[in-house]
């Protein structure tokens, strides 16, 4: 895993190149959100959503995606106008919305009840994402059980193998995003 700072990451050089090359490439990277670090690809890469779930050990599917715009989101979800509404106050923010998917929507991402999770982090990563222009799997890193990491330092070696990249923000000390659950025009607050 080739390791970047955000500051990096973010800037106009190599390693932004990079890295939004890596997204649009479907290649597994880890980064920090406003929650806790993350993992994932290209939510169109059926096999890179795989490889995460194996590695994570869990067998999940239907993670959840960082959206690279708004309109992306509201192309890919079928929601009431009360949850748009809502949805468009919360994104960007620690929240993941969880919303009956669209027909259109990558089906690696999409659960087996129909639905996705929406996450649009109020965190300077989200930045390449929206320059990709594809949705990124996110999950927290973390083995099936285990704690999420707070630090690159923390990445369970099983996930580390797997990354192309890494994006250190040094320590984050969030923890997992609230769920707000709109699929059936009802809004839910579920914990985590």
């Amino acid at each position: 895993m080739k390791t970047v700072s955000l500051s990096d990451a973010l800037g106009g050089g190599e390693a932004r190149r990079g890295i939004v090359s890596a997204i649009r490439k479907g290649d597994i990277l880890i980064y920090p959100t406003d929650t806790v670090y993350g993992i994932g690809c290209d939510a169109y890469s059926g096999a890179g959503v795989g490889r995460i779930a194996k590695a994570k050990g869990s067998g999940e599917r239907g993670f959840s995606v960082i959206a690279p715009s708004k309109e992306w989101i509201w192309s890919n979800v079928t929601a009431a106008d009360a949850c748009r509404k809502l949805a468009d106050d919360l994104l960007p923010g620690p929240y993941t919305v969880v919303f009956a998917a669209a027909k259109v929507a990558p089906k690696a991402v999409v659960s087996k009840e129909g639905t996705i999770g929406i996450r649009m982090p109020r965190h300077p990563f989200t930045a390449l994402v929206s320059e990709a222009g594809v949705p990124l799997v996110t999950t927290s890193v973390n083995l099936a059980g285990g704690k999420p990491a707070a630090s690159l330092g923390d990445v369970p070696r099983e996930l580390a193998a797997i990354a192309s990249w890494g994006i250190d923000a040094g320590t984050i000390g969030g923890s997992p995003s609230r769920v707000f659950d709109m699929r059936t025009g009802d809004i839910k607050v579920l914990r985590r």
